[in-house]
């Protein structure tokens, strides 16, 4: 499968398409925006013009977006009621972004649009990363702390738990990152049981996947 990613540093995307593999059980050929991003308001400024020379000028099916959700609203199963949007959530913002700007687009390259997948980490990427070696490292922990004014830790100490600094060089970024993802490079289960807005993406991958499978069948029907 052919697909983007887009997240808030080259080490996040480095660790993103080992999960993606994961739950696709299959390997991706990996197209590279045009544009990059650093952190949270530049990933929303780029999103439209990725998505659209993604549409535009190459072969990708789809495109992974991930940012961390520091200190905005959690995304929750009321966000998932018709017609919602909360302002302060940003899968609800990522989401009305991509779909305002694929609808405006016509199909190219053979296909109508280019796939949808979005994730949330809460409160950071380092949660992902520390899942499963820790028991208090959850969405729902981060959520009550949210509702009690109490954070249960902070950004900055789910970073260096992971890095072991607080400057950790790009190099020393990824290599931990893909010592931390290892876990849940055969089996995404927990990840998706621990983090919410983990488990939104897995099942924007699997509807690519499922449509992807049909697609082809229907051609083999039509040309045999």
């Amino acid at each position: 499968m052919k697909l983007g990613i887009l997240s808030e540093s080259p080490a996040d995307e480095v660790a993103i398409r080992v999960l993606v593999e994961s739950v696709l059980q299959e390997r991706v050929e990996l197209i590279q925006p045009s544009l990059r991003a650093r952190g949270w308001p530049s990933v929303a400024q780029v999103l439209p013009a990725v998505i659209r020379h993604l549409h535009f000028n190459t072969d990708a099916e789809g495109l992974v977006v991930v940012v961390d959700a520091d200190d905005s609203v959690v995304h929750t199963e009321a966000h998932e009621a018709p017609s919602y949007f909360h302002p302060r959530c940003r899968l609800c913002q990522l989401r009305a972004v991509f779909r305002q700007t694929v609808k405006k687009l016509p199909p190219a390259r053979g296909r109508d649009r280019v796939s949808r997948g979005i994730g949330v980490a809460v409160p950071a990427i380092e949660g992902w990363y520390l899942c499963g070696r820790d028991e208090r490292v959850t969405e729902q922990v981060w959520l009550k702390g949210q509702e009690t004014g109490v954070p249960p830790y902070t950004r900055s100490e789910l970073k260096f738990r992971v890095y072991g600094t607080d400057r950790p060089s790009l190099r020393h970024e990824i290599d931990c990152a893909l010592q931390e993802v290892a876990r849940h490079s055969r089996d995404s289960r927990r990840l998706e049981n621990d983090f919410p807005g983990f488990a939104a993406l897995a099942r924007d991958l699997r509807a690519w996947k499922q449509a992807a499978q049909s697609n082809r069948q229907t051609i083999s029907n039509r040309d045999a």
